[in-house]
């Protein structure tokens, strides 16, 4: 495991207590995993992602994350519709590893209600978190 100032944690990202990740992006929330949370996890081996159409509140959970070392679950970080889901996860879902940010992105919401961003973290604030969980 890497060590937390080895990891990236980008600006323009809003992110959630349980490691998941929240952005902006023509009015529909790109949302994936951190790059702790992948590091966490380990090899990712598979992905199960929400149905395109599914709705969900705010911190429901949406699908999982199967890695070599464990089974995690991915919760919504905001409310709203599953309108694009990352297809390339199911041949490649390596790409939550190697590019946590990008290419490795799980599910775009329509949200319901665009506030609830403002409720998540920075990445100030969440480095501020993960360093207070390891200390």
């Amino acid at each position: 495991m890497k060590e937390i100032s080895e990891l990236l944690f980008p600006d323009d990202i809003r992110y959630t207590k349980d490691h998941e990740w929240a952005r902006l992006e023509d009015g529909t929330v790109r949302i994936g995993i951190s790059d702790y949370a992948q590091d966490q996890l380990g090899d990712v081996v598979f992905v199960e992602v929400p149905e395109v159409g599914a709705t969900f509140n705010r911190g429901e959970e949406c699908g999982t994350l199967e890695s070599v070392k464990a089974v995690g679950s991915l919760y919504i970080p905001v409310s709203g519709e599953i309108v694009a889901v990352n297809n390339d996860l199911e041949e490649s879902p390596a790409l939550v590893n190697s590019a946590p940010y990008g290419g490795g992105w799980i599910a775009e919401v329509k949200p319901s209600d665009l506030s609830e961003l403002d409720t998540l973290m920075s990445s100030k604030d969440y480095l501020e978190m993960l360093k207070g969980m390891t200390q």
